[in-house]
């Protein structure tokens, strides 16, 4: 049982924000009331596997959490043979993916691994989900990383990524920026949680432009790209090798 997500309700000395175990209680919670459309995109990401996947395959979800895009593949791989890889770098978002697995029975295997996603070897994959989990990435290190998951896709495999972005110029940008606060009021955020957790999440998490994403992937050799979802800074994507 996950709790709701008060770790900002009070004044606190602000530390950069990492995924602990205090995340960990709050994570669901935080989320929904966070991302918009988040569970149209957990939803949609599993589709979309399921259509993409090859049978004698690896599926990764990169920066798993606590399991919810591996759950949602799951329940929609109807090929043979698929293995679900699922990574993350917290410890304790690891164990409680591997408790929350254990509630839900699958024909599907899937292996939990404790591993930072720069350092895994990826192979013989059909698909790869990287849910909100590129923008923590140091910027440097994006395309690299990027080139390493084209490199372990088979042809016909899909990148299907998820990330918040930065408007094309500033004023776009504070645009988007008001109505993801706005969003977060609704969803009963009060101003000191929400200029709290801005604070705690400016030096961890850097956001790219859309067109840098789109153009980018483009450049390692993706031969499609497509947005299917968009809500205010947040966006969804395919990329199809």
């Amino acid at each position: 049982m996950t709790g709701k997500d008060s770790i900002y309700a009070n004044q606190v000395e602000v530390k950069d924000f990492s995924f602990d175990a205090n995340v960990v209680e709050v994570f669901p919670d935080m989320i929904q009331r966070s991302v918009p459309g988040y569970a149209t995109i957990v939803s949609t990401m599993g589709k979309l596997a399921g259509q993409y996947a090859q049978s004698n395959s690896n599926l990764y979800d990169l920066g798993c959490s606590l399991g919810a895009v591996t759950l949602s593949i799951r329940r929609n791989i109807e090929k043979e043979n698929c293995t679900i890889i699922a990574i993350d770098n917290s410890e304790p978002m690891v164990e409680r993916c591997k408790l929350h697995l254990k509630g839900f029975k699958s024909d599907v295997p899937v292996e939990v691994n404790l591993a930072d996603i720069n350092d895994v070897n990826l192979e013989n994959a059909s698909v790869v989900a990287m849910n909100f989990t590129l923008q923590f990435i140091p910027p440097e290190q994006r395309r690299t990383l990027l080139k390493k998951i084209y490199n372990s896709l088979k042809p016909g495999g899909v990148l299907l990524l998820s990330e918040k972005f930065r408007g094309e110029n500033e004023q776009a940008d504070n645009l988007l920026i008001d109505l993801h606060h706005d969003f977060k009021r609704h969803n009963g955020y009060s101003e000191l949680e929400i200029s709290q957790k801005r604070t705690a999440i400016e030096n961890v998490m850097r956001t790219d432009l859309l067109s840098t994403h789109l153009v980018r992937l483009s450049d390692i050799g993706f031969s499609q790209t497509q947005v299917w979802y968009q809500c205010f800074n947040f966006c969804s994507m395919v990329a199809i090798k």
